[in-house]
């Protein structure tokens, strides 16, 4: 089992949407978690309303920080994946298990200006959705690491 740990600043929107897709679409290949280098500590109102609206669960989702992974009491994670360029660029702390790192350019759905306060939340879900998917299809169980990482770096 893949442990993921996507990451933004805030952990509050696409991290935590990245956390509950991967956990529904790879369940059984991977483990996904969220986190933010300065988490604001609230779930944004419109994730818990896309997560609903997409007949997913919205309890357990929380803002919290990265630090919460760097301790004995987590799970070394096998892929740490950014999700905005500040928390790309930041200072990371030392992760157990030297995890691999893969950035994505997702657009934050609070800054997209639309008539439609749930669309830019609906846009990002699909964003996240198809990477999520298309990384899904890999045979990741079959791979070594230095293969994962050939793929990270070309993919």
């Amino acid at each position: 089992m893949l442990n993921i740990l996507l990451l933004c600043t805030g952990n509050s929107t696409r991290s935590i949407l990245g956390e509950a897709i991967f956990n529904r679409d790879g369940a059984g290949r991977v483990r996904a978690f969220s986190a933010g280098s300065n988490p604001l500590g609230m779930v944004h109102p419109g994730t818990l309303r896309l997560l609903a609206s997409k007949g997913m669960a919205t309890r357990g989702y929380r803002s919290k920080s990265w630090q919460e992974f760097t301790g004995g009491g987590s799970d070394p994670m096998d892929l740490i994946i950014t999700l905005c360029p500040n928390v790309a660029e930041e200072h990371h702390p030392v992760w157990p298990g030297a995890p691999l790192r893969w950035h994505w350019q997702v657009d934050e759905p609070t800054a997209i200006v639309s008539g439609d306060r749930d669309l830019p939340f609906q846009l990002t879900y699909h964003q996240l959705s198809s990477r999520i998917n298309g990384f899904l299809i890999l045979p990741f169980e079959d791979m070594t690491r230095p293969d994962l990482k050939d793929w990270l770096e070309g993919g």
